[in-house]
């Protein structure tokens, strides 16, 4: 059987390709989109849908990896038009009512909200439905399998379709045209027993390609899980070097970036990648979700 045809929509997030995809998949009277993306890039994506001669009102169904703002800002604004928009448990209570979620967004990105972020509306209630792990999603002929897969977050599903994994930030974050991934490690529930666990349940799945929300469809899944896997391994030992230091925040941000940044040089990556990068997975963040990893996981007695 043909595999089903996914079209990566560009949300061309903060004016910046590559940075932000939405898959569309569509099927007779179908149309499901992987990622609503945020509000700010609501215009990106119609324009999008347009050339495949859609509006927003004919998407059905919108499946959300998770709930953080670049993957599922849009997914209320999506179900007021009429689409069934599908989530983790542990995500929907936020969906359907958000203030916590934008309060803490906001703690973090002050006024930046609304130039980054867009609108953020809750989920109407009845267009609100919630997938146990491993359980088939049937959307006419169209078959998805939601995959429980924390490390990134708690409330991840990754999504199997066909030959393909939808692999929202627990796959990692890669730019097309370079041998280079990273990890997005954002506070507050960066976990790497977890993501290592959801690595080994990806691998066992044996898909032949994976889609990453930031950012494309790849089809050297073995290539590109090792790498994931190298990545977290050497970030947990960086963080063991650093901590015992006890460094403060900022000097921890500082160093984190110059590490980072120096592997992107080894690569040549240039200005305008580095910047997707950056806008896909900010540096800021990892430090800050490595530093909460450390005192609230390694240093616990429970660790």
């Amino acid at each position: 059987m043909a595999n089903t045809r996914v079209i990566t929509i560009d949300l061309n997030f903060q004016n910046k390709t590559q940075a932000i995809a939405s898959y569309l998949i569509r099927q007779n009277d179908a149309a499901v989109l992987i990622e609503s993306g945020p509000g700010s890039t609501l215009s990106a994506l119609e324009a999008g849908l347009a050339k495949e001669g859609l509006s927003p009102r004919d998407i059905t169904h919108v499946l959300l990896t998770h709930i953080h703002l670049d993957h599922a800002g849009a997914a209320g604004w999506f179900s007021k038009q009429g689409a069934q928009i599908f989530v983790h448990p542990n995500g929907a209570p936020h969906l359907l009512n958000p203030e916590k979620l934008i309060a803490s967004a906001t703690r973090i990105y002050g006024d930046r909200m609304g130039t980054l972020w867009g609108e953020f509306l809750p989920v109407e209630q009845n267009q609100l439905t919630v997938p146990n792990d491993a359980e088939e999603i049937a959307i006419g002929n169209l078959r998805f399998t939601a995959i429980n897969t924390p490390g990134h977050a708690e409330h991840h599903y990754s999504y199997l379709f066909e030959d393909m994994c939808f692999s929202g930030d627990v796959g990692g974050v890669r730019i097309p045209g370079f041998p280079y991934l990273r990890a997005p490690m954002p506070p507050p529930e960066l976990h790497f027993g977890r993501w290592r666990e959801s690595i080994s349940r990806l691998r066992s799945l044996k898909f032949s390609r994976i889609a990453p929300t930031h950012f494309g469809i790849f089809d050297d899944v073995d290539w590109h899980l090792n790498e994931l896997q190298k990545n977290l391994d050497e970030a947990e030992k960086w963080l063991e070097e650093i901590m015992p230091a006890d460094p403060p925040v900022d000097e921890l941000r500082e160093k984190f970036a110059a590490w980072m940044n120096g592997q992107a040089a080894a690569k040549n990556l240039s200005e305008d990648v580095l910047r997707a990068y950056e806008l896909a997975n900010p540096l800021g963040m990892g430090a800050d979700g490595l530093m909460r990893y450390w005192k609230k996981v390694r240093s616990s007695p429970m660790a």
